[in-house]
């Protein structure tokens, strides 16, 4: 049993490994996934800002969270995009024919998703610094806070393993994360439910996006989380494990 798992763990290096080194070639990815999000907080908080109540004197710390989850949103369509190239390029089928872990294929480009990520929002949470957002949470907030945002990441990235695994071309590949995309624009991320007709507001109180971002806000505002953060987790660990099964289901059945 040792033997499997260091072996794993070592096929798992060399995966990371190969990931990684993708990333630092192309930096390209991480800036413009990166630009689009720090685009749309100036936007919204200098332009847009004054016009929308939120009950809060500071909009960039009620509009915070829901940036960090479209940044992540758009990272991860990359994941999908450096998925379908392997596939098309043969490489899986390369990698299959040498005596390694099947699964580390998949796992080192979901956790290359998750440094790059994680490197995106530290930039967009010190721009958000500089443009006034400020936070009374201690380390164990921003902990559960990082936690969070890794576990939407993960789960997202694994959803985007099934369109890289799945798609027919590139554009079909990245298009999936369009409607993740969207999903904040339809929640409380940019403006309270209250304002919304009833039907929209039904759709937006009642989706995984409305209850992260609800929960990341009172974390970070030192407020209490309520049954906002359970929800939250809820949504993230279902997806988590549905896209993984499914991903591992259609990556057998592709290679």
């Amino acid at each position: 049993m040792e033997t499997v798992k260091h072996h794993f763990f070592n096929d798992l290096g060399v995966m990371l490994g190969r990931s990684m080194r993708h990333i630092s070639r192309s930096m390209d990815t991480i800036i413009s996934v990166t630009i689009m999000p720090i685009a749309m907080m100036l936007l919204f908080v200098y332009v847009f800002g004054g016009a929308i109540e939120t009950g809060t004197d500071n909009y960039v710390n009620y509009l915070l969270p829901g940036i960090l989850l479209i940044a992540i949103a758009s990272g991860i369509s990359y994941t999908a995009f450096r998925l379908f190239t392997d596939v098309q390029r043969g490489i899986f089928e390369r990698f299959h024919t040498m005596p390694i872990s099947r699964s580390t294929l998949l796992w080192g480009h979901v956790l290359t998703s998750l440094v790059s990520n994680a490197i995106s929002l530290v930039v967009i949470i010190a721009v958000a610094l500089i443009m006034g957002f400020h936070s009374s949470a201690g380390i164990l907030s921003w902990l559960a806070v990082a936690g969070i945002l890794a576990l939407f990441t993960l789960a997202l990235t694994w959803v985007a393993a099934i369109a890289g695994l799945s798609a027919k071309s590139v554009d079909g590949a990245s298009a999936f994360s369009y409607p993740i995309i969207f999903l904040p624009f339809i929640s409380s991320a940019f403006v309270p439910t209250d304002s919304m007709p009833k039907v929209v507001r039904a759709f937006a109180e009642n989706q995984p996006v409305t209850s992260i971002v609800e929960a990341i806000r009172a974390l970070l505002s030192g407020q209490p989380v309520g049954n906002d953060i359970w929800v939250a987790l809820a949504w993230c660990v279902g997806i988590l494990i549905a896209a993984y099964f499914i991903a591992m289901r259609v990556h057998k059945k592709r290679v």
